[in-house]
């Protein structure tokens, strides 16, 4: 009976669904939920570019800026500095 309740001891702090497997779990669920919202912060930014890009909204100071950065376009009277 003595090694029973032992065994039930020991299950109940390392095993499977112990206490040790639940503070994991806890840690795990933290990190996970911040990823998560700076995830979601990445995803409205994003969303926010594509909005302010579409057809029905346009941005010119953005569309300026992308044209600069990907297409490397500048205007004709600005000088280049390397």
């Amino acid at each position: 009976m003595f090694s029973l309740g032992v065994y039930f001891m020991f299950a109940s702090v390392q095993g499977d669904f112990g206490l040790f497997r639940r503070v994991q779990i806890e840690a795990e669920a933290t990190t996970l939920s911040a990823e998560r919202d700076r995830l979601a912060a990445e995803v409205a930014s994003l969303e926010n570019k594509t909005t302010r890009l579409s057809d029905t909204y346009l941005d010119l100071d953005l569309l300026d800026s992308q044209a600069r950065d990907v297409l490397g376009l500048i205007r004709s009277d600005e000088i280049v500095l390397n």
